[in-house]
């Protein structure tokens, strides 16, 4: 798993490859978190993800909530199709706001 971080004026750009998995999930919820305790909005853009499994999807809710709760801009952007299926599946892809 690859990640580049772009901050730009109070918003955030999160641009991941690869996969997100249990393995690399811990650190992806750090880099979310940080970036948000910095009250700056964020875009999160999977067009290099491959593969997510559950505990991506979880770091993605906590991310959305935390976000809504201290009222910052908050989207997945160009998702790709494999983990869109993942969203579809749980239904999340008509919660989340998608680019």
């Amino acid at each position: 798993m690859e990640y580049k971080l772009i901050n730009n004026d109070g918003y955030s750009r999160l641009t991941l490859t690869g996969d997100i998995d249990l393995h690399f999930s811990p650190e992806l919820r750090k880099i979310i978190l940080s970036v948000l305790d910095n009250n700056s909005g964020l875009s999160i853009d999977l067009t290099g993800v491959d593969y997510l499994d559950s505990s991506g999807v979880a770091c993605f809710v906590e991310a959305y909530q935390l976000s809504k709760k201290n009222k910052l801009k908050f989207s997945l952007a160009n998702i790709s199709e494999s983990a869109m299926q993942v969203f579809k599946l749980a239904r999340l892809d008509q919660v989340f706001p998608i680019e």
